[in-house]
């Protein structure tokens, strides 16, 4: 049977990748882009980052000497006593408002980060401002998790002004050392923190189901009463959980839809790669990165959506991660965590150092991983720490990895395109940098959990940083180059640094 010639080069081809290592020629004279994408994480409020928890110093500490711009604090609804600061209405001249539970976390944040810039994000409401056949009970225990604390759809004050007054006295708690409450007294906190942004509320198109056009005119009473707290504050807007709605981000991003004086400064949107409750291990690898390839075609539409309304407003996609199936029944009746294997913190984290690079290429602000501290109950899937003792997992580590060795201003620069004699590999992801210095970076990343060489012209001399399976929950490793031969060992993130 004679065999067509574009089959015989399809079977040279793979004959030639498979026994040959991947090639990698990079134009390092020819300039394609100049990165502006920050590397960062989001730290959400939970038990075990409390004083006191095996895990409280240990976490705060890697978060310290990370050193990344842009991190998120959220306070969220599974802990209500954590996260709201009033959490029954004012009556007969007294007030509720309590930070005992919700300062020590808070300040622990606030000065770990100090020096560099944060996201606050209070993201619950109190519910006694929506409306509900009856109050809404949530724990007196400050450490139970309640699933069910945010119900209703209708705010009871349909102006908005009581949420945007409840926002405006959280930022004054923070940055003018307390607040005048609903009845004139004065609170005293005695902080004076600066407070660079502020994302207003979270997943909103779950959270409450809040529409696009209800959403905005609510982001704008909060921001107008906040910026009369700290005017030089900047506000994240959406923060959606489900990016797929294209009317949240053509609605909020016509500026015609808010009222004067209102900035647009950032918007934000969340991506969680989900398996299937029977994908094993093996298969996971390859839902992960499909599932990547689908959010950053939606990253492009959204891109174009805000070119044309807004170009002026940055992107932080602050919440990227893997939720395992495991994790989707946690609030079920006597559920109990399945262990995870140790690949996966691997895997992760190398679709984030993959999306990194994408929304690099892409020119989106800011890339943050989700989340510092996950445990059983409170989605242990997505922790970039052990939540027994605090210390870093392979997640935080590639994230480490990248702080480290790409900062805004590098030059992105061309990799020579694959050729029959250097066909591409489908499972391994590039990119190259001219740092400010002059220094010659390599970005790679193996998709797959097995083992491929890469030749990366001109390396030989230099070295290279990875985290892979080898190394765990250590921090990156550092081996020598002394051929252009770099070994990826599976789900490995390596920086190949020149001579």
């Amino acid at each position: 049977m004679k065999i067509p010639a574009l089959m015989l080069l399809l079977f040279s081809t793979l004959a030639i990748g498979q026994d040959q290592p991947t090639r990698l020629i990079v134009h390092w004279d020819k300039v394609i882009g100049t990165t502006k994408t920050t590397p960062t994480l989001q730290v959400v409020v939970n038990p075990p980052l409390q004083r006191g928890t095996p895990v409280h110093d240990n976490a705060f500490q890697a978060l310290h000497e990370l050193g990344a711009d842009y991190v998120r604090y959220v306070p969220w609804l599974p802990y209500p006593k954590l996260g709201v600061a009033e959490l029954e209405p004012p009556k007969e001249g007294k007030t509720s408002w309590d930070f005992t539970q919700i300062d020590p976390m808070t300040i622990d944040f606030l000065e770990a980060t100090k020096g560099h810039s944060t996201i606050l994000n209070f993201s619950t409401i109190p519910q006694w401002m929506y409306k509900t056949d009856k109050p809404v009970a949530y724990p007196a225990d400050p450490t139970q998790v309640s699933w069910d604390y945010e119900q209703g759809a209708e705010l009871r004050d349909p102006t908005m002004k009581e949420v945007a007054e409840y926002y405006a006295r959280l930022l004054s708690w923070y940055t003018k050392g307390g607040f005048t409450d609903e009845f004139g007294k004065r609170h005293e906190s005695g902080y004076h923190y600066s407070v660079p942004y502020w994302e207003v509320l979270n997943e909103v198109d779950f959270e409450h189901h809040i529409s696009p056009e209800t959403y905005t005119r609510l982001y704008d009473e909060v921001v107008l009463a906040m910026k009369k707290v700290q005017p030089d504050t900047r506000f994240v807007g959406l923060a959606l959980a489900m990016e797929t709605n294209p009317k949240y981000f053509e609605y909020f991003l016509d500026h015609k839809n808010h009222k004067p004086g209102v900035p647009l400064d950032f918007i934000s949107y969340h991506f969680y790669a989900v398996p299937t409750l029977d994908e094993t291990p093996e298969v996971e690898q390859f839902t992960y990165f499909a599932q990547a390839e689908g959010f950053l075609k939606t990253v492009r539409y959204i891109e174009a959506i805000r070119k044309r309304l807004s170009p002026e407003t940055k992107t932080t996609v602050d919440e990227l991660g893997v939720i395992s199936a495991d994790d989707q029944a946690q609030g079920e009746p006597g559920h109990v965590s399945k262990p995870i294997p140790e690949s996966y913190w691997n895997l992760a984290g190398a679709m984030y150092a993959y999306l990194f690079g994408q929304l690099t290429e892409l020119g989106i602000d800011v890339a943050g991983e989700s989340q510092l501290v996950g445990f059983p109950t409170q989605f242990p899937s997505v922790s970039m720490v052990d939540w027994n003792n605090g210390k870093p997992n392979a997640r935080f580590w590639v994230l480490k990895l990248l702080h480290d060795h790409f900062g805004l201003g590098d030059n992105q620069v061309e990799i020579a395109p694959a050729t029959a004699s250097s066909p591409n590999n489908a499972y391994l992801y590039s990119l190259a940098f001219v740092a400010k210095n002059g220094k010659r970076r390599v970005l790679l990343v193996n998709k797959r959990d097995r083992t491929f060489d890469v030749s990366v012209a001109g390396s030989a001399g230099g070295q290279v940083n990875y985290v892979d399976q080898t190394t765990a929950f250590n921090p990156p490793a550092t081996a020598k180059l002394n051929t252009d031969i770099v070994k990826l060992a599976g789900y490995s993130v390596a920086v190949v640094a020149l001579p």
